[in-house]
C-alpha cells in the first residue's frame, strides 16, 4: 500500500507539478529501470534491493502511462477512453 500511493502521487507530481509532462514522466522513470537492469547484470548489488527498487519505480511508471492514455489532448494526453487505454496495456503487456 505504502508503494503504490506514494509511487502513483511520485508519478502525477513529476509529470504535473515537476513540469516533465507524461511523456517526459515516462521516458524518466523507464530510464530508471534501464539503469536497474545496468545495475543488475553489471555490478554485484543486492539483487533483493534491486527488486525493490524496480517494484517501487513501476508505480510512478505506471501512473503516468496510464494518465497520458486516458487524459484530454489539451492536457497533453492521448484522450483514449478507459476502455482503450486498458486494451492498450493488455496489448503491451501481452507483447
Amino acid at each position: 500500500m505504502f508503494s503504490q500511493t506514494l509511487g502513483t502521487a511520485l508519478g502525477d507530481w513529476t509529470a504535473d507539478s515537476a513540469g516533465f509532462g507524461y511523456g517526459g514522466g515516462s521516458i524518466l522513470f523507464m530510464a530508471l529501470l534501464v539503469i536497474i537492469v545496468g545495475l543488475y547484470y553489471w555490478t554485484k548489488l543486492s539483487r533483493t534491493m534491486l527488486f525493490w527498487a524496480a517494484f517501487i519505480l513501476t508505480r510512478p511508471l505506471g501512473a503516468v502511462v496510464g494518465d497520458f492514455l486516458d487524459k484530454p489532448i489539451h492536457e497533453g494526453g492521448l484522450a483514449l477512453s478507459r476502455y482503450w487505454a486498458s486494451a492498450v496495456l493488455i496489448a503491451f503487456i501481452i507483447a
